[in-house]
């Protein structure tokens, strides 16, 4: 296993420095696959942050499958965070792919993932800071094709004059098929409309281009009409088979921590519950689930690819899954000394038996969560939910029973049919779980987060309106009160960003104006409470002339919708006919366990439910991963000096934990855990170093278990590490050994200007001359004091170089004091630690 390398990005003068976050920008990480030279680079970009679009599991699958072929390379690039964007444009810097640093005005396929309407002004961001052309209309065959994917895909209008196409539905074996057919565009060097035309012909390719759009004289769509013969309307890829589908086993693990930090496994992909609120219920049919010794084998191998410490099973109902229970129990026969926890993020109520809660709290409690979306019995048959207060609260009780504290309730405001009644239900619905936490005699906590409901295309309510923005704030100022009175804790989605979504969700080609004067007026990042910019939203649609409240309307079932050419695979017939049912409170039954629904998506050849039998046998491996960390008793200390340097100087100290937490694991290392409900790698460090700081002499020691040695674990973290970080010495010391930060006295640096400093030699003896230079430094909870000449030790200069030995302080307050310097102009200085002087026993020796 060769080194990890990280790629250098566009740091000129440190400028990494001065942004929040610098790993986002440095890629390199575990599982990266850099290529040199390819025939084509499919840049996927991620109109999101790095944190958010590092834990998306469809952006990893993706990623995998792209670089299969050795002509074809996947990079990566999100969006930049507003103070890199500053940065860039200042600069005059392109936006670039993290592998290669490629600009991506240079790759072929640009691929963005549409997750959220709230991030489409980010896509136009990405683009004009690549120098891409924003309209679709004024790029020719040098510009990449610019491609869309992902549940927002399925009504992508809004977005239709900047994409050249969309891929509906499961992109595994699409993607391919698509770069195969730009590898060949570019090789037989043809105009752009060709390969349009040529894409047009793969199953669930949609070149908005292709379709014109005609409006009423009321706002209301009278035509969609198709400009190539045959190409009425595009029906969705389905991947038929989930058990044969690629699934990544070295997935990127990144260098700092993210919203899901974890191996993130898809048991099964659809649902067949019908909610009829929920797009992805729809969308993502049928059902499709993999077998359990394929889950098992893809979890062996990205467990010990990554050195994550927790397995999440994904699905749209992960409690559905055939045969859940042995599957989880193996999952913890295997992982539970190794301390991986396994989380259960969408079991729903009624599924969850106590057995599934013993088994997920063996290792430590991830988050308990249960969604009754709806407060009343009726309002629950209206959306078809399914679930009772009784299953509600039994599964409440097993939980507090089983020794949660917390439990998180999601409900939604603004449903069809909703009434104060229905309100009123919810607060005592919640108040109720809560009771369920005083009768165990460990009392229980209730959040209860409630969202504005957002009607989706290509779901049974996507004729509703959706209620404003007052309207919304009246119903979460009456369930803030309610809730307070029961001393529930209450947390909801802003209205405008309830607004803004619905808006986009059921929008059409007009609004691809109103993006672009957003983007004009600064609007960025707009899922970001912080960064959302409502008014600068409300006169970008007055700029245009558009009233948004016309997107929240009920649409008549006889009226055109914008997404009409884009088939999803369930009918119309059946999305009016559960409409119809809704009105009435009838409930649709599950066709996993019933009757075929007819919804049209299965022809029950090639495209059909793929279920696992709930009696299915989950066979037991010979051997596990803990087996080699025998013996159980006692424990070695192992002390370690390694470096930091090149582009890991811009790695943080919790982002330097987190990377030897998973290297250690990685390496198959049998560290030590603390002991608790949330247990982590014994080791400590001798100092957090700043950022930016190179170092030749970190010091960090580790518990391991007796036997395993210190030459072993030097040259498994070697091949476990990045570049730049590298283990130099490794030896034992005694368990009860001192503490390196106690140890310590002092640290020698290395300081290098960036420019030469008029008679620095003389400045230097000035300082060592004094007897005393008092210090103040101003931080956030107040000011520290401390005399920077009684801390100053050892002091040598040269034109540009300064080495110091210093006790408390930062080298560049030294450096600042002694040329009579400001801070503010020693940014670009380069600084290095290159030892540690310990006490006169030395770093190994402790109390031996």
């Amino acid at each position: 296993m060769p080194p990890l390398t990280l790629q250098d990005p566009f740091v000129t003068d440190n400028h990494l420095l001065a942004v929040e976050k610098p790993a986002r920008y440095l890629g390199g990480e575990m599982g990266s696959r850099p290529k040199d030279a390819p025939e084509l680079r499919f840049v996927l970009a991620f109109p999101d942050v790095y944190e958010v679009g590092m834990s998306h599991l469809g952006f990893q699958i993706l990623y995998h499958v792209l670089n299969g072929p050795e002509w074809l390379a996947a990079e990566r690039v999100y969006a930049p965070w507003p103070d890199r964007e500053a940065q860039l444009r200042a600069a005059g810097a392109p936006l670039t792919s993290l592998e290669s640093g490629t600009p991506l005005a240079a790759a072929g396929i640009i691929g963005f993932t549409l997750q959220y309407e709230l991030s489409y002004t980010n896509i136009l961001n990405m683009l004009e800071l690549s120098g891409i052309p924003l309209l679709a209309a004024e790029r020719d065959q040098r510009w990449p094709l610019i491609l869309a994917g992902g549940p927002c895909a399925y009504n992508p209008e809004p977005l239709a004059d900047f994409v050249d196409a969309v891929l509906l539905g499961d992109g595994e074996e699409a993607v391919l098929e698509i770069a195969e057919l730009c590898r060949e565009w570019q090789q037989n060097g043809r105009d752009r409309q060709s390969l349009l035309e040529r894409l047009a012909d793969l199953p669930g390719v949609y070149i908005p281009s292709l379709f014109r759009i005609d409006y009423d004289t009321d706002g209301r769509i009278q035509t969609i009409i198709p400009l190539k013969d045959g190409y009425n309307r595009v029906r969705r890829r389905f991947l038929a088979d989930l058990e044969t589908a690629p699934f990544p086993s070295a997935p990127v693990v990144p260098l700092l921590k993210t919203i899901h930090d974890r191996v993130s496994m898809e048991v099964g992909r659809g649902c067949t519950r019908g909610c009829r609120f929920c797009q992805a219920g729809y969308i993502y049919r049928p059902v499709r689930e993999r077998s359990p010794e394929r889950i098992l084998s893809a979890i062996d191998d990205a467990l010990a690819n990554t050195g994550y410490d927790e397995v999440s099973l994904l699905s749209l109902a992960t409690g559905d899954y055939g045969c859940l229970t042995p599957l989880l129990r193996e999952l913890m026969s295997r992982y539970a000394e190794s301390k991986v926890a396994v989380s259960l993020p969408s079991v729903r109520v009624g599924t969850l038996s106590e057995e599934l809660v013993e088994e997920v709290k063996r290792v430590r409690k991830t988050g308990f969560t249960l969604a009754p979306e709806a407060g009343s019995e009726r309002l629950r048959r209206i959306i078809n939910k399914g679930i009772s207060e009784e299953e509600l609260l039994k599964d409440a009780s097993a939980a507090y029973n089983a020794g949660w504290r917390l439990i998180k309730l999601y409900f939604m405001i603004g449903l069809p049919g909703e009434t104060e009644e229905d309100l009123a239900a919810l607060v005592e619905l919640a108040r109720q779980v809560k009771w369920q936490g005083r009768q165990t005699g460990r009392g229980g906590e209730v959040n209860v987060a409630v969202s504005t409901f957002v009607p989706k295309p290509h779901t049974p309510f996507q004729w509703e309106p959706q209620i404003g923005y007052e309207e919304t704030l009246g119903r979460q100022e009456f369930l803030r009160d309610a809730l307070k009175r029961r001393k529930l804790n209450f947390k909801w989605h802003d209205a405008p960003l309830s607004v803004m979504e619905g808006v986009f969700a059921r929008g059409d080609r007009r609004l691809g104006a109103v993006l672009v004067e957003a983007l004009r007026r600064g609007c960025r990042f707009d899922g970001w409470g912080e960064h959302f910019n409502f008014s600068a939203w409300q006169a970008a649609f007055a700029a245009v002339g558009i009233d948004p409240r016309w997107y929240l309307r009920r649409r008549e079932t006889d009226e055109l919708l914008p997404w009409d050419h884009l088939d999803s695979g369930v009918t119309r017939e059946f999305l009016l006919r559960e409409r119809e049912r809704a009105l009435t409170g009838e409930a649709t039954p599950d066709c996993r366990t019933g009757d075929c629904t007819g919804c049209g998506v299965c022809d029950f050849r090639e495209i059909r439910m793929r279920i696992q039998p709930r009696d299915a046998a989950v066979g037991a491996r010979a051997t596990t991963r803990t087996e080699e960390a025998v013996p159980v008793e006692g424990v070695d200390r192992i002390r370690l000096r390694f470096t930091k340097t090149g582009t890991t100087r811009f790695l943080s100290h919790l982002e330097m934990i987190n990377l030897f937490s998973r290297a250690v694991s990685r390496a198959g290392i049998p560290i030590r855990f603390s002991q608790g409900f949330h247990p982590h790698p014994k080791f400590s460090f001798a100092t957090a170093l700043s950022v930016g700081v190179e170092s030749l002499a970190e010091y960090l020691d580790m518990e391991v278990a007796p036997g395993f040695g210190a030459e072993a674990v030097l040259a498994r973290l070697n091949q476990a590490l990045p570049k730049g970080m590298t283990v130099l010495e490794a030896w034992s010391v005694h368990p009860k050994a001192t503490s390196l930060s106690v140890i310590m006295e002092r640290v020698r640096y290395r300081v290098t200007l960036p420019m030469t400093v008029p008679s620095l030699s003389a400045s230097a003896e000035r300082f060592l001359a004094l007897e005393s230079h008092p210090y103040r430094r101003e931080k956030k909870g107040g000011s520290q004091e401390f005399d920077l000449r009684l801390e100053l030790h050892c002091l040598t200069v040269g034109d540009t170089v300064m080495t110091m030995e210093i006790g408390r302080g930062k080298p560049l307050e030294f450096v600042a004091a002694i040329t009579g310097l400001p801070l503010s102009d020693l940014g670009e200085c380069r600084i290095e630690k290159v030892a540690v002087i310990f006490r006169e026993q030395g770093p190994g020796g402790g109390d031996q």
